[in-house]
């Protein structure tokens, strides 16, 4: 699926939203995310905290949770958006959880300032492990 100026737009406005949903009060760091399916439906997800830090859960893995969830597999492309200065990148859990579903499709970082980060996963996530390793078997 093509990524054109509107689609982002559109994505980058509903990870905007998305951040305001945060249940952030440890970190006060909300985060909204917005990925694209492969069918063309959008999904949105902020970061859920919890007292027990591990239990936390990332606004890019509640985003694609939710779409498997709904029977999506195949996401097209991820917008991160963090009410900051400069933009933040997805972290590795993340990326990981990604790289099942995309394996190198467009990550966009965004944030309050004007700089972004407009990459592809498999350059964040370089050599990543994924369904592909296992395939290979052990033996």
């Amino acid at each position: 699926m093509k990524i054109t100026p509107v689609l982002k737009r559109r994505l980058e406005k509903a990870a905007r939203e998305a951040a305001k949903k945060s249940y952030s009060p440890y970190s006060m760091f909300p985060v909204g995310v917005a990925i694209l399916m492969e069918s063309g439906k959008v999904f949105t997800g902020t970061n859920v905290e919890n007292a027990s830090y591990g239990l936390c859960n990332c606004a890019e893995r509640t985003a694609i949770f939710s779409a498997v969830a709904a029977g999506e597999r195949v996401l097209s492309c991820v917008v991160v958006y963090t009410p900051t200065r400069e933009p933040t990148s997805p972290c590795g859990a993340c990326r990981q959880v990604i790289n099942e579903f995309g394996p190198k499709i467009p990550v966009i970082s965004v944030c309050d300032g004007e700089e972004r980060i407009e990459t592809t996963l498999d350059v964040l996530l370089p050599k990543a492990f994924g369904p592909h390793n296992l395939a290979q078997g052990l033996f």
